[in-house]
């Protein structure tokens, strides 16, 4: 039997996951430009190396370390990441990221980053226990309102619940976050599900990546629309991505859907 991969930690789920050639015409639904152009495919820790080792200038020791594998591991995985990068530049194919053998940190106390990680800085800024039977509910928030576009989120109102009834709330600024990054401040603030409006492909597999059950697409008070979700009233949508806002923001629209979970209350490797 083969040995099983050691779950590599990421920081993020990448906030870009499908780059396409500009002048290669229209994307289909899997990511490819044209018909009979094959997509490479890197996965998220692959990704992460790129990110940790060229954009952060780390070595591969330090990114070992950060994603808690070895040096050997790293040089295998950063090989296979600067292959599949090179592939997608100078063949001109399109590129997507996802899957692999990852778990999203959710700025813990093991993290070798912490002093720079807005996860924990916002775990240590909210220290308000989460109770083992507590459901914690985020909801883009402006003025009592549902705001309508996730990526430009400035506020979170978070909701604790326990035995359907709301215990406690409170209203949790982003600090600049935004797009793919908002996942990794939900992950921070333990939230297991989101309430929106508009959703970019990219921010919906960041959530799912992190375990966050999302209901897109939602209008009005926002705590009505906490009662409407106690009471059933409203199911898990997440295909309310493309319907408020363009699509010129670097997000894939349509074929996201994973079923990963991550640091949004579940700790398992996804695969």
């Amino acid at each position: 039997m083969p040995r099983p991969k050691k779950c590599r930690r990421v920081c993020d789920y990448p906030p870009f996951p499908v780059f396409l050639p500009a002048e290669s015409g229209q994307e289909t639904e899997y990511g490819c430009a044209e018909a009979g152009t094959e997509a490479v495919y890197m996965t998220v820790d692959e990704y992460e190396t790129i990110r940790l080792i060229d954009g952060e200038e780390l070595s591969q020791e330090q990114c070992g370390e950060q994603m808690q594998i070895s040096r050997t591991a790293v040089q295998l995985v950063y090989a296979s990441a600067r292959k599949k990068l090179a592939s997608a530049l100078v063949e001109g194919r399109p590129l997507k990221i996802g899957g692999g053998s990852y778990q999203l940190c959710c700025g813990e106390e093991t993290c070798g980053r912490r002093q720079d990680c807005y996860k924990y800085a916002l775990g240590q800024q909210y220290q308000k226990a989460k109770g083992e039977n507590v459901m914690r509910i985020a909801v883009t928030y402006e003025n009592g309102q549902v705001f309508q576009h996730f990526g430009h989120t400035e506020q979170f109102k978070i909701y604790d619940v326990e035995n359907g009834k709301v215990i406690a709330s409170e209203v949790v600024d982003t600090n600049g976050q935004g797009h793919g990054a908002l996942a990794g401040v939900l992950g921070g603030l333990k939230a297991d599900t989101l309430i929106c409006g508009g959703i970019g492909g990219g921010a919906v597999q960041a959530l799912q990546a992190a375990g966050i059950r999302l209901y897109a697409g939602v209008t009005g008070d926002a705590d009505r629309a906490v009662e409407a979700l106690l009471a059933g009233e409203i199911v898990p949508n997440a295909e309310a991505n493309c319907d408020h806002h363009g699509h010129g923001e670097g997000h894939e629209c349509g074929h996201h859907g994973e079923g990963h979970q991550g640091c949004g209350g579940h700790h398992g490797c996804h695969n």
